[in-house]
C-alpha cells in the first residue's frame, strides 16, 4: 500500500513538512469522529483508525515522528490526569466500603480470568500474562456522560462504579509498575524494598505537598487563567517525571496529580473548562493517532494467531467485567437494571489498556498479535459500554423518576448586581455564581449593572459595559451561558428588584459591603430593601481567596432554621457547593436541627463528609475561629425580620463577621421566604453603594 503510493508520487511520501503534518494531523482530528460517529463508532476508535490509515502501516501519508511521540506521550499522561481530576472525591468517600469492594472484585475476577487464558491458551508467559490481565482489570469511564445526560449519577450503584474505578485502575497501574521494573531482573527483597521506600516518598510529595503548593500559587495568581493553566500543566509531568524516578510509570504520576489536585479545581471552573479543552482539542487526539499509526491490521489475515489472540482478548475482557457486576449487584441487594449499570459503565477498555500495551509493546512483553487485539478489543468494549449503559440508563432513569416527588419549582436562576466598587471582584463572584448553579441548569447567569437616571447616566452606562464584559469574558471561560443586564432606573434597590421580577430570578448574588460601622443598618441600605420587598434567596459574599482553593466548608444554623420555607433550598444549594469542592461539610447549631439537616441531605443523596457540632454561642461567633483555617469557607444562614427562624443576634452577626473573619471568606445566606415577592416601590429613593 505504501509502496503504490511512493510510486505515483515520488518524494512526497511520507510527508516531512512540519506546517504539513500538523495541518493533516487537526483535519484528520476534526473529521474522523464526525464521519464514523454516524455509523456509531466512537471518536476515540475513529482517531485510531485513522492513525491505521495515515501510519506507515497504512497508506504511509504520516511517519511515526519525534513529533507524533512527543504530542502523544502529552496526550497519554493528559489521560491520566483527567481520570484522577474528574473522580467526585464524595461519592468516593460516602460508599467507600462498597466500592473498594467493587474495586477490588472488578480487579481479582479479571486478572485471574486473563492470567489463566493468557497463559494457558495463549501460551504467552508469566510475566506477559499477568500484565495482559491487568489491562483486563482496569476500564475507563467512557459511558459515564450517558449516566450524567440522563441524570441518574447520584445512584449508588453509579456511585460505587465510580469509586470502585479509582481501586482497579490504581492497583492495574501498580501491577504495571511492578512487571515493567521487574522485566530487567528478578522480583527479590531489595526490589520490594526500594520500590516501597520510593513509592512512599513519592505518594507523600504528590498527595500532600502537591495541593499545599498549589493552593498557595492560586491564592497569589488569582487573575491570572494562563498561568493557572500552565502551572497546573507543569505540576502534571513533575509528578510524571517524579514517578520516573521513583521506579514506576509516568502514568501513575499524572493520575495522583489528578487526585491530589482535584479538591482544588472544580468541575464547572474556568480552570477545568480550559484543561478539559486543551486535552480534547489537541493532545488527547495526537496520542490517539500515535496508537493507531503503531497498529499493523494486515497481521490480523496472515494466519489465524492474530484472531485468536483479538478473540480471546475481546472474550476474556468482556466476561470478567460481566461476572464482577454481576457478583456486585447480587452482594449488595442491587436490581438488575442497576448491575446492568456497573457492567455497562466498567466494561468499557481505553486509558489505562492502552498505556499498559503500549508499554508491554516496548519492552517486548507483548508482541504485535496483543497490540492489534487490544485495538479491536477497545472498539467492541466501548460500542457495548456505551449501549449497554444507555439502556441501562434510560429505565433507571424512568423508575427514578415515577419514585420522585412531583416539584413544580421555578427553574433555577441567578443573578449577580455588579457594583463600581466590585470591579476586583467579579471574577469571584462569576465564580461563586457558576459554583452555586446546579448541574442542567439550562437557565443562564444574569450579571446586573444598575444606573441612576440623571445626567451622568450616559457616561455611567459606557464605564459600567466594561464591567459586565468583564463578567461575561470570565464567564465564558467556564461554558456558562450568560445574559447580561443593564438597568437604569431612579436607584440601585427598584434596578435589582425590577431584574428579579423580569427575569423571575431565584437567587441573588451581592458582594458583601465592608464598610460596616456601629451606625449602619444589616450591609447597607441596598441589602436591607432588597430583603424587604423579595422573598427569593439572597448569597452575600467576602471572598478574600478563590473559590478554588476552598478546601471546607463550615455553615453555623440558627434555631428553627429547618422550620422556614427556603430550607429545601439552602440545604440544597449548600450540598452543590460542596459537590463542587469535593470538601468535607460541618454544621453548627442545634440537635434537632441537625437531625433535619441530616434527613434533608440523605434524601438529597449527598456524597459529602458531614460533621455535625453542636453550638448556640452566637453573639460570640469569634470562638469558631479555633475551628477555621484560611482555606475554610464560613457560612452563616441568617433570616429576615419576622421569619421563624429570626433572633435578636442576627443583626449584629455582619459585624462580627467584619471584626473577627478579616482573612477568612464567607457566605451570609438568607433563605427563601414565599410571599415577600411584591413588586417594586417607585417611591424608594435611597442610592446606596453595594
Amino acid at each position: 500500500m505504501n509502496t503504490n503510493l511512493e510510486q505515483l508520487f515520488p518524494g512526497y511520501f511520507p510527508i516531512h513538512d512540519p506546517v504539513l503534518i500538523f495541518s493533516l494531523v487537526l483535519f484528520i482530528i476534526l473529521l474522523a469522529p464526525v464521519v464514523l460517529q454516524r455509523i456509531k463508532i466512537p471518536s476515540i476508535i475513529g482517531l485510531i483508525l485513522a492513525g491505521v490509515a495515515v501510519g506507515p502501516n497504512g497508506f504511509n501519508i504520516l511517519m511515526r515522528d519525534e513529533g507524533i511521540v512527543l504530542f502523544g506521550t502529552v496526550g497519554l499522561l493528559y489521560i491520566m490526569f483527567l481520570a484522577g481530576l474528574e473522580i467526585d472525591m464524595n461519592d468516593f468517600k460516602k460508599n467507600r466500603n462498597k466500592s473498594m469492594a467493587f474495586g477490588a472484585i472488578t480487579f481479582v475476577v479479571p486478572m485471574l480470568l486473563g492470567t489463566v487464558m493468557s497463559y494457558y491458551l495463549l501460551g504467552f508467559g508469566l510475566m506477559s500474562s499477568i500484565l495482559l490481565a491487568s489491562m483486563f482489570a482496569s476500564h475507563t469511564l467512557l459511558a459515564y456522560p450517558i449516566a450524567s445526560r440522563l441524570g441518574i449519577t447520584k445512584n449508588k450503584a453509579v456511585n460505587i462504579t465510580v469509586g470502585g474505578t479509582i481501586i482497579t485502575d490504581t492497583a492495574a497501574l501498580l501491577v504495571l509498575a511492578v512487571i515493567t521494573g521487574a522485566s530487567s531482573g528478578e522480583l527479590n527483597s531489595q526490589f520490594w524494598i526500594r520500590l516501597g521506600i520510593s513509592l512512599a516518598i513519592f505518594s507523600f510529595i504528590v498527595l500532600w505537598v502537591f495541593p499545599r503548593i498549589t493552593r498557595w500559587f492560586f491564592k497569589n495568581y488569582e487573575t491570572d487563567g494562563v498561568a493557572h493553566y500552565i502551572f497546573v500543566l507543569a505540576m502534571v509531568f513533575l509528578a510524571a517525571f517524579l514517578a520516573e524516578i521513583a521506579g514506576v510509570e509516568p502514568i501513575i504520576g499524572a493520575f495522583l496529580a489528578g487526585l491530589a489536585l482535584n479538591p482544588l479545581i472544580p468541575h464547572t471552573s474556568p480552570l477545568m473548562n480550559r484543561i478539559e479543552f486543551v486535552g480534547n482539542a489537541l493532545f488527547i487526539p495526537f496520542f490517539l493517532i500515535g496508537v493507531g499509526m503503531l497498529v499493523d491490521l494486515r497481521v490480523l489475515f496472515e494466519g489465524p494467531e492474530a484472531l485468536i489472540v483479538a478473540g480471546a482478548m475481546i472474550v476474556a475482557a468482556i466476561v470478567s467485567k460481566w461476572l464482577a457486576a454481576f457478583a456486585t449487584e447480587k452482594a449488595f441487594g442491587f436490581t438488575k437494571t442497576e448491575g446492568q449499570l456497573i457492567f455497562g459503565l466498567s466494561s468499557a477498555q481505553a486509558a489505562a489498556t492502552l498505556a499498559a500495551v503500549l508499554i508491554g509493546y516496548r519492552i517486548e512483553l507483548l508482541n504485535e498479535n496483543v497490540l492489534n487485539g487490544t485495538i479491536l478489543m477497545i472498539l467492541v468494549t466501548c460500542i457495548i459500554s456505551s449501549f449497554v449503559t444507555e439502556k441501562a440508563a434510560v429505565k433507571q432513569a424512568m423508575f427514578e423518576n415515577e419514585q420522585a416527588p412531583d416539584l413544580s419549582l421555578l427553574p433555577q436562576r441567578i443573578l449577580v448586581p455588579i457594583a463600581s466598587s466590585d470591579a476586583d471582584t467579579i471574577e469571584q463572584l462569576i465564580d461563586l455564581a457558576v459554583l452555586l448553579k446546579k448541574p442542567g441548569t439550562a437557565a443562564p447567569i444574569y450579571p446586573l449593572i444598575v444606573v441612576k437616571d440623571n445626567y451622568q447616566s450616559k457616561e455611567k452606562l459606557i464605564e459600567s459595559n466594561k464591567h459586565l464584559e468583564k463578567a461575561e469574558l470570565h464567564a465564558a471561560a467556564t461554558e456558562t451561558a450568560v445574559d447580561v443586564l443593564t438597568r437604569v432606573d431612579l436607584n440601585v434597590t427598584n434596578g435589582i428588584l425590577r431584574a428579579i421580577k423580569d427575569q423571575m430570578i431565584t437567587e441573588v448574588v451581592l458582594s458583601w459591603n465592608a464598610k460596616i460601622t456601629a451606625t449602619d443598618k444589616i450591609f447597607g441600605s441596598v441589602l436591607d430593601n432588597v430583603l424587604k420587598k423579595t422573598g427569593e434567596m439572597i448569597f452575600v459574599a467576602k471572598l478574600v481567596q478563590p473559590v478554588s482553593t476552598i478546601a471546607s466548608i463550615k455553615v453555623v444554623v440558627p434555631p428553627r432554621a429547618e422550620y422556614e420555607p427556603g430550607f429545601p433550598c439552602w440545604i440544597d444549594s449548600i450540598h452543590t457547593l460542596v459537590k463542587q469542592t469535593s470538601g468535607p461539610l460541618t454544621f453548627y447549631g442545634r440537635e434537632n436541627t441537625h437531625r433535619r439537616i441530616e434527613k434533608a441531605l440523605r434524601e438529597a443523596k449527598a456524597s459529602a463528609e458531614v460533621v455535625y457540632e453542636v453550638f448556640d454561642d452566637w453573639r460570640n461567633l469569634n470562638t469558631l475561629k479555633l475551628d477555621l483555617v484560611k482555606n475554610d469557607l464560613l457560612v452563616i444562614i441568617s433570616a429576615r425580620l419576622g421569619s421563624i427562624s429570626y433572633h435578636s443576634y442576627l443583626p449584629d452577626v455582619p459585624k462580627q463577621l467584619s471584626k473577627h473573619f478579616r482573612v477568612h471568606n464567607f457566605l451570609v445566606i438568607y433563605p427563601e421566604q414565599h410571599g415577600l415577592r411584591v413588586a417594586p416601590d417607585p417611591k424608594v429613593t435611597a442610592i446606596p453603594a453595594y
